[in-house]
């Protein structure tokens, strides 16, 4: 298999982050709704906490509008709450106007001392079917008026959506002085390859065979050489984690024991971006699966039955998803965004077996992403840009 070049030669350190349920995406068995791990701030902000005692150094604040919570509050209610774990916040571009956007991220990141990732998003609005062209254009926008608004003085930009002169960006001024927040992306049509290879840091797969992974970094890499850049590579995925194969096997077929195809169905078509390109390559990763929903050995296809988008699961003992973590991380996979079902108790499992095995970063860290007037600590052996 080739291996996409990464950023820089001789980086050995990944960052390993968790997942917070906001978006009524939590189970102890797939498809069985459970009130005591509905979406609420009681419970999301709880897997928060544990994921930074047990030294995630990142947590995926996903967005939606139709199921959970508002995703840039809930950060904010977060904020004083932690000291060390990062948060990738989801942001839906063209959502808020772009200049309020980049004020409330300052803000954020203020609040958090530079804690602050960005998911960058390019999916409907409610109510809204728009041009997958159109969308991807309003996100380039939205994310290059952010940029003006974190490194220049003054905002101004000529669109064929947005249009802004000499605005000053004096309150939009993030904690990070390099550039702002770290911008992770994931998408995979050709416009979303373009605003990911122009414009963001880290490119977030979802779990395909090793093969397609490599397929879907090559595509990427090409469009940023294109602009003179490098990226940094993620996979966001499920981990099902036990002391044996077998025993995190019978768990993940105790997981959908009692899930209804087509309940999962309605789970999968309630997501906004339920009829995406991402969604497709996941739905087509679970056909080529065998009869036991095995993509790869190690790669269990069964979650994606009543979830839309990450539909698969690391499945094996400890020392097998450690191992195919490192293999992930050989072919140039950075950034891993882990989750489990139920949250908090996967979290455990992976946080005590697998995570103090392995060596981690801070990506923002990496990328100079942080004031100048604190220095960071070194977090891994590696030089960015």
């Amino acid at each position: 298999m080739s291996v996409v070049p990464i950023t820089s030669d001789g980086l050995d350190s990944v960052e390993v982050s968790w997942f917070s349920a906001l978006c009524s995406d939590d189970y102890a068995l797939l498809g069985i709704p459970d009130g005591s791990l509905r979406s609420s701030w009681e419970h999301c902000s709880a897997i928060v906490g544990r994921a930074e005692a047990l030294g995630f150094r990142n947590i995926l604040c996903p967005s939606s509008y139709q199921v959970g919570q508002d995703t840039l509050s809930f950060v904010a209610g977060c904020a004083s709450l932690t000291q060390n774990i990062n948060f990738l916040a989801a942001i839906r571009c063209g959502e808020m106007q772009p200049i309020m956007l980049a004020r409330t991220v300052a803000t954020l990141d203020h609040m958090l001392k530079g804690r602050l990732t960005l998911n960058v998003i390019s999916s409907d609005f409610p109510g809204e079917v728009a041009d997958s062209a159109f969308r991807y254009r309003r996100s380039h926008e939205v994310v290059a008026i952010l940029r003006q608004a974190w490194t220049r003085d003054t905002i101004d930009f000529d669109g064929k959506i947005y249009r802004f002169g000499n605005v000053s960006t004096a309150p939009a001024k993030p904690y990070q002085q390099n550039g702002g927040p770290l911008l992770y992306f994931g998408g995979y049509s050709p416009d979303a390859l373009e605003l990911c290879g122009a414009q963001c840091d880290v490119y977030l797969m979802w779990p395909e065979t090793r093969e397609q992974l490599a397929e879907r970094m090559r595509a990427v890499h090409a469009r940023a050489q294109a602009h003179g850049r490098t990226l940094d590579y993620g996979l966001r995925v499920h981990v099902i984690v036990r002391d044996t194969e077998a025993e995190a096997r019978d768990y993940a077929e105790h997981l959908v024991s009692r899930l209804d195809d087509e309940y999962g169905r309605l789970i999968r078509e309630r997501a906004h971006d339920s009829q995406s390109l991402g969604v497709s390559y996941q739905q087509r990763t679970r056909e080529l699966a065998d009869k036991f929903g095995y993509a790869e050995r190690h790669l269990w296809t069964g979650i994606g039955r009543a979830r839309s988008g990450c539909g698969a699961a690391l499945v094996g003992s400890t020392d097998q998803v450690l191992s195919t973590l490192e293999d992930y991380r050989r072919m140039g996979i950075r950034a891993f965004i882990l989750s489990g079902y139920p949250h908090l108790d996967e979290a455990e499992h992976f946080g005590r077996k697998v995570l103090p095995q392995m060596k981690t970063c801070s990506l923002p860290h990496e990328y100079g992403r942080v004031p100048a007037q604190t220095p960071p600590t070194p977090l891994g052996n590696g030089q960015r840009r």
